[in-house]
């Protein structure tokens, strides 16, 4: 192979270095929900995945399999990217449009559900990783009707909660302070956690009764019962998690400042043209001489 060869061969393999960086998926590790008020798939995992109580969780069951209560920290999207209300249709948003999540969009009035009051409320969020990001709460507007499916107009522009997530958590949780509203009857709490640190978000809705207790009383899972259930999960820590969306190539542009992989991603480039330069150069010399 001539030296000309040999440069261009190495100066490619290092390019196509450079290209496998800039294409490695962004990790996915916040995952996590809502247990105060809790959400409907937390309250259908707290009860049991194979021994249900409420029917409307047996019917979940029957309707989709144990393994979305088994794992109850992802409902996602990988790529949301902020553009919630543009991927994710009316009638999809407790399942975030995900088919395995389908039978949380179900609008039934007998999902269980946490008895509220007008004023102040200390939101409690279980997670099984933290991350920076911004977690919003949003609550339906008076006069909703939970036999109708879930729709972005019935939720409330003004959110009830906002949390910028930190890297770190109180012993798995995250816990802010918000305020709801005057409302009576069922309504939905709706959960948008957008991560800083990649496109990917996740979602929830937590049933709520306002001035009566609720029929059904939600009771969110135990360290215990997630400690027992951990072994069926298939949620991954290192992936995005979604076995239904894949982790997109991200490209340098689409990183936040200061990403690691954005770093990354210029170090190669930089790597790439030196190396191309440098053989270039040395080849320039040996003809020389």
């Amino acid at each position: 192979m001539s030296a000309v060869r040999r440069s261009l061969a190495t100066a490619s393999v290092v390019v196509s270095a450079a290209t496998f960086i800039s294409l490695t998926p962004s990790p996915a590790s916040a995952h996590g929900s809502v247990f105060g008020p809790v959400s409907r798939v937390s309250a259908c995992f707290a009860e049991g995945p194979e021994t249900p109580k409420s029917q409307v969780c047996k019917d979940l069951v029957a309707d989709s399999g144990t393994q979305p209560l088994y794992d109850w920290n992802e409902v996602n999207i990988a790529n949301a990217d902020s553009k919630h209300q543009q991927i994710i249709p009316d009638g999809k948003l407790c399942s975030a449009n995900r088919t395995k999540y389908r039978a949380l969009d179900w609008a039934r009035t007998d999902w269980p559900a946490t008895t509220v009051a007008p004023g102040p409320y200390n939101f409690n969020v279980r997670i099984t990783a933290a991350h920076l990001g911004t977690m919003t709460m949003y609550i339906t507007k008076q006069g909703f009707d939970p036999t109708k499916p879930l729709k972005w107009s019935d939720l409330d522009a003004t959110p009830v909660g906002t949390y910028a997530t930190p890297r770190a958590s109180d012993n798995g949780y995250y816990r802010f302070t918000g305020a709801l509203p005057a409302r009576t009857g069922r309504h939905i709490v709706y959960k948008v956690w957008q991560r800083h640190d990649s496109p990917e978000a996740f979602y929830g809705c937590s049933d709520v009764a306002f001035g009566t207790a609720a029929t059904s009383t939600a009771k969110a899972p135990t360290e215990g019962k997630i400690d027992a259930g951990a072994s069926r999960s298939t949620v991954s820590h290192a992936g995005h998690g979604g076995d239904e969306h894949p982790p997109a190539p991200v490209s340098a542009r689409s990183q936040p400042s200061g990403s690691p992989l954005a770093g990354a991603v210029t170090w190669a480039g930089g790597a790439a043209a030196f190396a191309v330069g440098a053989l270039l150069f040395s080849r320039g010399r040996r003809t020389t001489n």
